[in-house]
């Protein structure tokens, strides 16, 4: 299905299919981390995507409850965008040898994968109010609030040590 496919002719059906591109995505953040995790060679950028891979199960979880409230059925899409925004993090950080300029580019590509996600869960939260489903925006705003803190702790990795060692 196209992003502007027949298939879509509501709001709820946009909603449903932004939700499931986000499913799918939460699910290919899942299998990437564990390469960043290895790839990764300071402690404190190490420990900080072990904690998103754990908070990633959580956001999943949570989209099969917004599945569940919303009477859809549980299913991702393939997502162009997460998949070449995670193929260019792999191919970059394959391609550099020196482990501070590694951790640099590791941040970078993390961090374009969480402003992804940033565009997608405040997207769906504005949608979900405007269905009337407060019930899935609550629980969606939590993902999203978890998302921003997440790239704000990556930026402050990037600015507190980890570019300038890089550089």
């Amino acid at each position: 299905m196209g992003w502007f496919s027949k298939d879509i002719a509501t709001m709820d059906d946009l909603f449903v299919h932004t939700l499931r591109d986000v499913y799918y995505a939460e699910h290919q953040i899942r299998k990437s981390l564990p390469d960043m995790i290895e790839k990764a060679t300071s402690p404190e950028l190490k420990s900080g995507f072990e904690m998103h891979l754990r908070q990633t199960d959580g956001h999943i979880d949570r989209l099969k409850q917004v599945f569940r409230l919303h009477g859809v059925e549980e299913k991702g899409i393939t997502c162009p965008a997460i998949d070449g925004i995670l193929e260019e993090a792999s191919d970059i950080a394959g391609d550099v040898a020196d482990k501070q300029v590694l951790d640099a580019a590791l941040i970078a590509a993390a961090q374009a994968v969480e402003h992804y996600e940033i565009t997608r869960y405040g997207t769906l939260v504005a949608w979900a109010k405007q269905l009337g489903r407060d019930d899935c925006a609550s629980l969606l705003q939590q993902t999203l609030e978890e998302e921003d803190a997440t790239d704000q702790k990556l930026s402050k990795l990037a600015l507190s040590g980890i570019n300038r060692k890089a550089a």
